[in-house]
């Protein structure tokens, strides 16, 4: 086991300086969960309500490795796509101009050329309207719902009839490049939203089907989700009877959200897409690390073999100052996020919403850090203080 009293003074300080209500941290590898706790409150309103261990987040940018990235793992591994295909031999509507030479890999390491991000939501009415190509298999409409205010649902709709899911994609498969494709590293939720749609193409259902069926159930993670708000079926939404964080207060839904995914474009596109809008536990994104790094370690053959996981862990970084791998990000030089303390063999990646994964290839030890610093307010930024000193008390816990 490890020495947890810095790691509580640590946490508990960030919850009384109101960096974030509340937290839940996990840390564990290979093998077992060597620490688990949670600190704080998982809502401060309406009501104040604790933070527990099993507490389900709004993962954010966590959804690009869990879902999305792993997604492309397994159509890698089944041959239905090559990392250095062009994007546009799977989205036509992408291929046009300089867009035409943009590949998977550059879309998963983040050097497409892409922006970083529009806000596409504040001109497209949230409306779940599938894109999916007919001989996909996917029939129809998957729901619709309408939650804007409706003056400014009219407004947008008397300008640009766009919807949701189709509007964004529209968008992103018109956007103009900002670098030549390969040229410049800049991190584009874009890409990944690119890279979403690729994935329901290619596996010929919805994304969220998708890595139900192929990654999470395969993979035993039972709190992994993601809520998707255009649904019709009277069956309960995932999130129901399970304990959630909140996230913002936020005024353009007029409420405080709580199980419906915080990130606008995800919202626009009906909560399910590359970028954003899965939600899971500490101890579920435990064990998909375990899951993951027993692939790695060539353990699981038959779900992914090593050499694909590898490939994406250990991609090469051409570009000067590139830290991201195929769909993860590794430790900064200086300043990270991780700490001091982990190898050069680390991967990891950070969601807008206060989660992070720093996961050490080589000492076997992955850290789980995962808040909701966006309740009330997505303003507050103090976070960036506290996750270094978070990682280093671990690390130095674990030393013998």
């Amino acid at each position: 086991m490890m020495r947890l009293d810095a790691l509580d003074a640590a946490c508990r300080g960030g919850v009384s300086a109101g960096a974030f209500p509340g937290a839940v941290v996990l840390v564990g590898n290979g093998r077992e969960i060597l620490g688990h706790r949670a600190y704080g409150y998982r809502a401060l309103a309406p009501e104040r309500l604790p933070m527990m261990p099993d507490t389900v987040f709004d993962l954010s940018s966590l959804t690009k490795p869990m879902a999305t990235t792993t997604a492309m793992m397994l159509l890698v591994r089944d041959g239905r796509v090559r990392l250095d295909d062009p994007a546009c031999t799977v989205i036509p509507e992408f291929g046009r101009g300089a867009r035409a030479a943009v590949t998977f890999r550059q879309l998963l390491n983040h050097t497409s050329g892409l922006p970083a991000w529009k806000p596409y939501y504040e001109s497209v009415i949230p409306h779940d309207e599938s894109v999916i190509p007919a001989n996909a298999g996917i029939q129809g409409r998957r729901g619709a719902t309408a939650v804007l205010p409706e003056e400014m649902a009219g407004a947008r709709a008397g300008a640009r009839a766009v919807t949701g899911k189709s509007g964004c994609l529209e968008r992103i498969h018109d956007e103009e490049l900002v670098a030549r494709p390969g040229e410049q590293i800049l991190y584009s939720d874009l890409g990944f939203i690119l890279l979403g749609e690729a994935v329901e193409r290619l596996g010929g259902r919805p994304l969220d089907r998708f890595c139900r069926d192929e990654i999470f159930t395969p993979m035993g993670l039972s709190s992994t989700f993601f809520v998707d708000l255009g649904r019709r079926s009277r069956e309960p939404r995932p999130c129901a009877g399970r304990t959630i964080a909140a996230t913002e207060d936020c005024g353009r839904r007029r409420k405080i959200l709580c199980g419906e995914v915080h990130d606008g474009n995800a919202f626009a596109m009906g909560g399910v897409a590359g970028h954003a809008g899965v939600f899971s536990s500490a101890p579920d994104v435990h064990r998909f690390l375990r899951f993951l790094g027993r692939c790695y370690e060539d353990a699981e053959p038959d779900f992914l073999p090593g050499a694909v996981v590898r490939e994406f862990l250990e991609a090469e970084r051409a570009l000067p100052g590139q830290t991201h791998v195929l769909g993860w990000d590794t430790p900064s030089p200086e300043g990270s996020s991780s700490g001091r303390h982990f190898s050069a063999r680390t991967v990891g990646h950070l969601g807008f919403t206060g989660t992070s994964i720093w996961w050490d290839l080589e000492r076997d030890v992955h850290v789980v850090f995962l808040t909701n610093r966006v309740h009330p307010s997505p303003d507050n930024a103090a976070i960036r203080e506290y996750r270094p000193l978070v990682h280093d008390a671990i690390m130095e816990g674990l030393r013998p």
